[in-house]
Formats: C-alpha cells, sequence, structure tokens
C-alpha cells in the first residue's frame, strides 16, 4: 500500500509538520527528564547533571551555522529538505543504539560525546524542517501549524522523558533507547519518506567555485545580514538582548527540577507521571498563550507570562527552606533523611503551574520575535533569535546544577525567579518591524555593544586573580562571563565581516579571538590543564576585550550605507 503524501493537504501538511516536531522534542526529554533522572538516582551529582544537559543544548545554539550547509549540500532527488530529515533522522536512531552498552556513570563522559553528536543531527533536522515548512505552508495555515509544531515538540518530550520512564519499570533503562530510536523511525518512515517535496528555485552555481567555499561564503553572509538587521532598529536590538537572557525562570523545566524529584524519593513512574502531565499542560496552554495574546496584545500578555514564571519556584524554594532541604543529598547515601510528604507535594503543585506558565509563554515570544524581524531576512535573522534562546537554555541549566551544590537549593531557585524577570524590562522596546525602515542608530549600538563588551572581557582577568574571594557566589559570575564570551565572539565574526576598511591580517586576527571566546564555553572541562592553558583561558579574553574596544572606536559607515540597500526580492 502506497503511503499518502502529507504535504499535499492542508491537513496532511499540518499533521506532518506535527509529528516532525515530535521528533525534535524526543532526544531533548530523553536527555533533561529520563537520562538526568537515572543519573541522579546512580549519584550523579547536580552540577555534573546540569553541565551534561546544557551540553546537549549547545548544537541547538549554533545551528544557525547548519543553514548554509543545508542549502548547499542538498539532493534535488531526494528533496532539498526531505533528503536531510530522513538522513538526520537516521543518524538520531544510530547514534542512541550506539550507547546502549556503555555502563553509566562510569562512561558518562563518552555517552556525552556520542549524544552531543546525536543532538547535532537533531539542530541539523530543525533547520531542515523549518526551512520545508517556510517553502510549504500557506500563508494562512502558519500560525496554526507553529503551534501544532511546538505542541509537537511537547508530545515528544513526554515519548523521551515520560515514556522512557515507564518504560524502564518493566525493561531496564538500556534497552528503552531502542524504543526512543524506534519512534524517531517510525516517523521517517511513515511521514518523512511518502513525503514528495516540491522543487525548489535553480540553484545558481559560480564556476570553479566549490560547494564547500559557497558554504563559507553564505554564513558569511549570514553574519553580515544578522549584524545588519540586530543593530538597524531599537526593536530589533532589544530581541538580541530578550534573547540572550532567560525567558523567565527557567529551572522546573530543565534537570534540576528531575534532581529534586529522585531526592525527594520519587520514584521512575512518579517522576515520568509528572513529566506526562505538566508535557501535556503545556501543549494545550502554548495555544491559549498565542490566541489570547493575538487579542490582547504580544508584550503585555508576554510580560504576564514571564512574571507568572516565577511564583511556582518561590513558592518551591520558601517550602524546601522550611523543611531544611537546602542542599543536595546523594540518594544512596546510607541513613539519608527521609523528606516530609508536604515536600512532594509541593513540587507537584510547583511543577504543574509552572507547566501552565511555561506553556503561556513559550509560542507567544516566538511571535514577538517575528515581530522585531526584518522580514528581508526573515531566515537569517529569526533563526540566530532562536538559535541565542538555545544558549541561554544551556548556560540556564549549567549555572543552576552548579550553584545547588555550591548554595543550596534555594537560593537557586531564588536567584533563577528573580533573573528570570530581567527580560520583561526590554519588552517596551519590542515594537513591531513592520513597515518600519532601519532607524540610522545601527553604527552607535555596533560602538556601544563594542565598549560593554569590551569591557566586560577585560574583567575577565582580575575575575579570576580574585575569584577565591568570592565563594559560592562564583559560579553565578561563570555563567555571566559564558554570555559575554559567546556575544562577544559573535560580534568579532560579525564585525570581521562586516567592516569594509580593516585590513585582511587584524581580520584573521579577530576571526582567531573569536574562536578563542567561543572555546571558553568549554573551560570548566579544562580545569586540570596545564599551566599553558591556564594562563591562555586567562589571557584570550584580555586580548578579545582589547580588539572589541579598539573596534569600538569605528565609525561603523558600512552599516549606515546599509540603509540605502534595496531589499532582496
Amino acid at each position: 500500500m502506497r503511503l499518502p503524501n502529507l504535504l499535499a493537504t492542508r491537513r496532511g501538511r499540518l499533521a506532518a509538520f506535527f509529528a516532525l516536531y515530535i521528533t525534535e522534542g524526543i532526544p531533548l526529554g530523553f536527555a533533561a527528564t529520563a537520562v538526568a533522572t537515572q543519573l541522579r538516582r546512580q549519584g550523579v551529582g547536580p552540577a555534573e547533571i546540569g553541565a551534561f544537559v546544557g551540553s546537549f543544548y549547545l548544537p541547538w545554539a549554533f545551528k544557525w551555522a547548519f543553514g548554509p550547509f543545508i542549502d548547499v549540500f542538498a539532493s534535488d532527488r531526494w528533496g532539498r529538505r526531505r533528503g536531510w530529515i530522513i538522513g538526520t533522522q537516521i543518524m538520531l536512531a544510530l547514534t542512541l543504539m550506539s550507547t546502549v552498552m556503555l555502563k553509566l556513570p562510569e562512561q558518562l563522559g563518552l555517552f556525552t560525546i556520542i549524544l552531543l553528536v546525536h543532538n547535532t543531527f537533531g539542530a541539523m533536522q530543525d533547520v531542515a524542517i523549518d526551512a520545508l515548512a517556510v517553502n510549504s505552508l500557506h500563508e494562512d495555515e502558519r500560525g496554526l501549524a507553529n503551534g501544532l509544531m511546538f505542541a509537537g515538540a511537547s508530545v515528544g518530550q513526554a515519548v523521551g522523558g515520560a515514556g522512557v520512564l515507564f518504560l524502564a519499570g518493566f525493561t531496564g533503562f538500556q534497552p528503552t533507547f531502542f524504543v526512543v530510536a524506534g519512534s524517531i523511525l517510525l516517523v521517517t518512515v511513515f511521514v518523512a519518506l511518502p513525503m514528495r517535496e516540491a522543487a525548489g528555485p535553480p540553484r545558481v552555481i559560480v564556476q570553479g567555485v566549490s560547494r564547500a567555499v559557497a558554504a563559507g561564503r553564505e554564513m558569511r553572509d549570514f553574519a553580515v545580514e544578522a549584524f545588519r538587521s540586530f543593530l538597524g532598529t531599537r526593536g530589533a536590538f532589544a530581541g538580541l538582548l530578550f534573547s540572550l537572557l532567560p525567558a523567565g525562570a527557567m529551572c522546573l523545566g530543565l534537570a534540576l527540577q528531575s534532581n529534586l524529584a529522585v531526592e525527594l524519593g520519587l520514584n521512575d513512574d512518579q517522576v515520568a507521571l509528572m513529566n506526562l502531565w505538566s508535557s501535556i499542560i503545556q501543549a494545550a496552554f502554548m495555544v491559549i498563550g498565542g490566541l489570547l495574546s493575538d487579542k490582547l496584545g504580544r508584550r503585555r500578555t508576554l510580560a504576564v507570562y514571564l512574571a507568572l514564571m516565577s511564583p511556582p519556584v518561590l513558592y518551591l524554594m520558601w517550602m524546601l527552606q522550611q523543611h531544611g532541604w537546602v542542599m543536595p543529598v546523594d540518594p544512596n547515601l546510607p541513613n539519608r533523611p527521609l523528606p516530609p510528604a508536604l515536600l512532594v507535594t509541593a513540587l507537584w503543585i510547583a511543577t504543574l503551574t509552572y507547566g501552565v506558565a511555561q506553556g503561556l509563554m513559550y509560542g507567544t515570544r516566538s511571535a514577538i520575535m517575528m515581530d522585531v524581524t526584518n522580514p528581508a531576512v526573515a531566515a537569517t535573522q529569526f533563526t540566530a533569535y532562536m538559535a541565542l534562546m538555545n544558549l541561554a537554555i544551556a548556560y540556564s541549566s549549567t549555572w543552576q546544577g552548579i550553584a545547588a551544590e555550591a548554595i543550596g537549593y534555594p537560593q537557586t531557585l531564588l536567584i533563577d525567579a528573580i533573573t528570570g524577570l530581567f527580560c520583561i524590562a526590554l519588552l517596551p522596546w519590542m515594537t513591531s518591524v513592520k513597515g518600519n525602515a532601519p532607524d540610522g542608530g545601527a553604527p552607535v549600538r555596533a560602538r556601544w555593544s563594542a565598549v560593554v563588551l569590551g569591557l566586560a572581557c577585560m574583567a575577565w582577568l582580575p575575575y579570576k586573580l580574585g575569584q577565591s574571594a568570592l565563594g559560592a557566589a562564583a559560579p553565578i559570575f561563570e555563567t555571566l562571563f559564558t554570555v559575554v564570551f559567546v556575544a562577544s565572539g559573535l560580534f568579532l565574526l560579525a564585525g570581521a565581516a562586516v567592516l569594509h576598511g580593516t585590513s585582511p591580517a587584524v581580520k584573521r586576527v579577530g576571526v582567531a579571538i573569536a574562536v578563542l571566546l567561543l572555546a571558553m564555553y568549554a573551560r570548566r572541562w579544562l580545569g586540570d590543564a596545564g599551566e599553558v592553558v591556564q594562563w591562555s583561558l586567562r589571557l584570550a579574553p584580555v586580548i578579545g576585550g582589547a580588539m572589541l574596544l579598539s573596534l569600538a572606536a569605528q565609525a561603523w559607515r558600512e552599516l549606515a550605507a546599509a540603509r540605502a540597500e534595496p531589499a532582496p526580492a
């Protein structure tokens, strides 16, 4: 029997993208809930689990880099997007099944590396699916389709998280890897393979230029256009800062919640049930939040949704403090303290009410990022916003695990609840760019951005020299510097591409320093490296800061000139 081409009808397209997004949610739910729960049950600490989950989001933070390769290295026979979707789904299954024989937690390092590769294919699949959606969905389908896609991702996280934990009670944990891989391949067989993608426009082929060089040029063009788009209007620039900040309190949606569930005595079925109900609630309120934002105003409703994410966290913080459950407790510790039943109830209440607020926020946040995106470079700018939001998730998971071990759960929850509100202050400036040309402020924004980032990088060396005096607060500063380094690296890469008057040698130095700054994200794993490596880690940001301050002295006329350029057809 020939399976239908779902892209041929409206209902088929909606069902196809819902199913494809399920395969995106499965790996994330598997890591953040199922694997995190098992690791905590085996005595792995919150800091190590937080870093493990945080590393999972790294490929999603840099998924913008995959776009040019997916555009250039594509098969017309298999479909330019469909071929990538099928290939990445197969690799998702294979990489996952390759971990079945690994022993946890003894081989956690190798397990993390393989799953990092696994999630890289997941991020590549996401880029291909989004590109297919842009080319396949009709304009009057996109709103509903986006709601269903986010709901599909939530369902996928429930399958990878709650589904795996339920099943593990019958089969053990390792065999569930085959079930997760099989779930992905079911979508490959019944959705992706029967699809027939419409032929794209003829590709422009430049004689004598390889596909790799063409992809590199597209990445350079991406950096230039994204840079101009981010700085072109006040709303777009505010959107950039908004993307780099946590979107509300995050801890009850990451590994910290799973860690607490294990410590408070919940078995795998109970953790799975909590995750399942939370996912169902989120999926429902994603649609409700989007509908309300259309009727009542995007910025007003998003501010309310973001604010509503903190009370459940503060409530759980207060309950943990009241019952003296402050520092992490190894679940395998002999004679470990028994958690009060009220704490388990409090975790349920906090998790489910948080699911309501997070669901309301999710779709509305994506919609407001579309509002501040320049339509002329929509794919470039919106993809970059989404990538930076994934970076915020990655560093949030990492710092929360470190902070929980350093200062305890209640203070970690308090910091998360407060810092999650910072992004609300940017909403008044995030006005729609529809019909609004660049306002001419891009050169000024570029100079001030270079000054702020440069000074922040220069502060790294004195911080490292006096780090011991900060005590338990040091992990918080480490998180702030992670954001600074990533933002500075991207700024240097884009600046090297935009500024035409800079000499080639200076540009090459800028690119090299940018790579070093981006690599600073991995500094936590280089703590035992030699003295040369340690001093390199201390000096690289200082050199980067000096380079950024030199860019602050540039006129940035190229950004001003970009105002006169016509929008691409």
